[in-house]
């Protein structure tokens, strides 16, 4: 054991180091900005617009992927299988229309007029009403955004050096702060570059370990095929919407790159229409082999970790630990942490602009204020971080991401459009369509869930992209023909005429139905995602933690409440399948009896007295009873399960696979809160000339969580 511990601190020390090793090169890059810096706000938050092509383009792609991609997407990956493709690549297909199109009328409308924020762009003047909405919501999203960003990093330190979420989330904060006040957009840009390369070369040594773990590609498959058909399609199962909308969606989720403040303060920074097409392809020639590298990790992560209850957002540091030797461990957590601070104060430094350009114009030229916003802004996104942790699926990055993401994209996409198609939009038509936008985006993701039904944005509905950007441009629409009908709502362009418009509207229903046609075709069933049928053993073994235990004394007629978290259990693991909780009461009697009278045969017997235990869990409770004899030392056992213990207890099954995890995995119940209250109730004994005294009992209590680790083996 002493050796197992001595071998166990040598590793963490190496990764400690290897990890201190990166964060300092990123770091010096990120300092060495101050050598060329000018203090000025101009220069703090778009560099002079003077950036190299590389240096924005490597930026761009670390600051759009960042945590996102190492956690959010792997888990996303983890969780549907090859169908995920569709995301990757539609959203590529949505990224290019950006760059070679929307980031060409924003560079050339941000160098005409000297605006720095996105949200002055969709404006005609800086300070309008519009800009302040646009400027108000970018600095929602973003921050939601860049607590994404924090929580990647807490959960990456969590899993590598068994930090609290929260203390990666605060060192995260400190980090943020440090990188803006060094250099401004310069030192984010520049340590970007750097990480990017960290990412990508880490990344190419992560997946070559991963696909050589499974057995290479034919056992990345193989792999796969056995846990579930669903996961080897190219299509998911049983899509609430359709296929077209659901590709759609991923369209306009790449297209939204141009509604992100952050990716577009880096074109900002450059200087001619020749730099951006420089940079345009050193983004993809950059960004397509790392989304191909991710896709291959996260497969491998669904082949490797197959424990119920395993949080599919630790995967890919999960998988680095048991992979990589502790230099590599710190490298992948360095790029990690550095891809998401870095991102989160690209966020940041996006929701600075924002403020001192649209909300507060008087600050544009204050470089100290400007400064003490970023603070501002930066503790806020760390608050959302740190509440997410205890809102259920509040830590999920992939969720934050696709809201912030969509949330930007469906805001700023629609008025962007429309002012490059030559549209001049007035501050009331462009605030209906941004509360559109934002009405839509949050209708669509919140409502069913708080309504008690299914969501409809998650991967087998329809990410909200379409319903916030479609209710833009519905808004659009209507507004042009209520307030302006003699204009073209499509600017410099006409309306095509009714047989063009019933052309168009046949070949889409045409190419609609189509792809619909061929969705029920090639998708698989829903019942192949229980995998195959057969014969299975099934191998169990359980554990017990404990949540809590002490020795209290309670008095007659009151109770003993314990609140109590599993946070607080050291020895429970990232995927431990808690299934039940047991509560042992142990108590004796201490009934005193006195008086000529109890010398009489019976009369100093004293009564049983009851101790009651209950059990409070979400939606589960119970309470038991139990009494003492006055004899002997007396307990009970209150216990909640959640699981089917009969057939573990059975221990073989006949059908599919998937039942069994259906009846055994507790998928995440046990964890939270719990709520144990222990009553007493004395009764006293006695009789003539014999007095009883019973104020309470003593009683001993043990709370333990009990964890099922199980297999599942076919029958020969």
């Amino acid at each position: 054991m002493i050796k197992y511990d001595i071998v166990d601190v040598i590793m963490s020390a190496m990764i400690i180091l290897s990890l201190l090793f990166f964060m300092l090169i990123f770091a010096g890059v990120g300092i060495s900005s101050v050598m060329v810096k000018q203090d000025t706000t101009d220069d703090y938050l778009v560099a002079g617009r003077g950036m190299h092509p590389a240096l924005a383009a490597l930026s761009a792609v670390s600051t759009w992927n960042s945590g996102y991609m190492f956690i959010g997407f792997i888990g996303f990956t983890y969780t549907v299988g090859y169908s995920v493709i569709w995301l990757g690549l539609v959203s590529t297909i949505g990224q290019v229309f950006a760059w070679a199109w929307l980031y060409k009328f924003i560079q050339n409308e941000g160098k005409e007029r000297g605006v720095r924020s996105l949200s002055s762009l969709v404006a005609e003047k800086a300070g309008a009403p519009e800009a302040k909405l646009a400027a108000v919501l970018s600095v929602l999203f973003l921050s939601i955004y860049a607590a994404a960003q924090l929580t990647s990093g807490g959960k990456a330190l969590f899993v590598m050096m068994e930090l609290p979420v929260i203390i990666g989330i605060l060192i995260g904060f400190v980090l943020v702060v440090a990188y803006c006040y060094a250099g401004g957009i310069r030192a984010s840009i520049w340590t970007d570059a750097v990480q990017s390369c960290v990412m990508v070369i880490g990344s190419i040594i992560l997946c070559w370990i991963a696909i050589k773990e499974v057995g290479g590609f034919s056992g990345l498959n193989a792999g796969l095929e056995a846990q579930s058909a669903t996961l080897t399609s190219f299509f998911p199962t049983d899509l609430k919407f359709g296929v077209s909308l659901w590709i759609f969606a991923f369209f306009l989720g790449g297209l939204g790159v141009a509604g992100q403040p952050q990716v577009v303060s880096r074109v900002m920074t450059l200087g001619s229409d020749s730099d951006r097409k420089q940079a345009m392809i050193w983004f993809f020639v950059w960004q397509t082999p790392f989304i191909i590298l991710m896709l291959l990790i996260g497969f491998a992560c669904r082949v490797l970790f197959t424990d119920p209850g395993f949080d599919a957002e630790f995967g890919l540091p999960m998988m680095a630990m048991t992979t990589m030797p502790a230099i590599g461990v710190g490298m992948i957590l360095a790029s990690i942490f550095a891809a998401t601070m870095s991102t989160a104060d690209s966020q940041v430094l996006a929701c600075t602009a924002a403020i001192t350009d649209d909300i507060k114009p008087e600050w544009r030229e204050d470089h100290k204020t400007t400064k003490k916003v970023t603070l501002v802004v930066a503790a806020f996104a760390t608050l959302i971080s740190i509440a997410g942790l205890y809102i259920p699926g509040g830590d999920n990055v992939f969720k934050l991401v696709v809201l912030a993401v969509y949330g930007l994209g469906s805001i700023f996409i629609p008025l962007l459009i429309i002012r490059w198609m030559g549209y001049k939009p007035d501050s009331t038509h462009s605030l209906v369509m941004m509360i559109s936008a934002f009405a839509g985006v949050i209708i669509w993701t919140m409502l069913p869930p708080l309504l008690g039904l299914d969501s409809v944005s998650s991967a087998d509905g329809i990410f909200p992209s379409v319903p916030g950007m479609g209710a833009a441009f519905l808004a659009h629409f209507m507004m042009n023909q209520m307030r302006t009908p003699s204009i073209s709502p499509l600017g410099r362009f006409n309306l095509p005429d009714k047989t063009k418009l019933s052309a168009i509207a046949t070949t889409l229903l045409i190419g609609l139905g189509g792809a619909e046609i061929w969705y029920l075709v090639a998708s698989p069933d829903s019942s192949d995602s229980k995998g195959s049928v057969g014969q299975w053993n099934i191998i169990s073994e359980f554990s017990n933690h404990t949540l809590d235990e002490g020795l209290e004394y309670i008095s007659d007629g009151e109770s003993l409440t314990l609140n109590l978290h599993t946070d607080s259990v050291n020895s429970l693991q990232n995927g431990n399948n808690i299934v039940a909780i047991s509560v042992v009461l142990t108590y004796s009697e201490d009934e005193t009896s006195g008086g000529l009278g109890c010398t009489v045969p019976g009369a100093s017997q004293p009564d049983p007295d009851t101790i009651t235990g209950t059990i409070m869990h979400d939606e589960y409770n119970q309470t038991g009873s139990g009494q003492n004899d006055g004899q002997n030392i007396n307990s009970h056992e209150i216990l909640i399960e959640w699981y089917n213990s009969s057939l573990v207890e059975q221990g073989n099954w006949s059908g599919y696979k998937s039942e069994i995890h259906d009846e055994l995995n507790a998928n995440g119940v046990g964890l939270g809160e719990y709520s144990i209250e222990i009553a007493v109730d004395v009764q006293t004994g006695g009789a003539l000339g014999c007095q009883h005294t019973d104020d309470g009992e003593e009683v001993d209590y043990l709370v333990q969580l009990i964890v099922l680790d199980y297999t599942i083996e076919e029958s020969e």
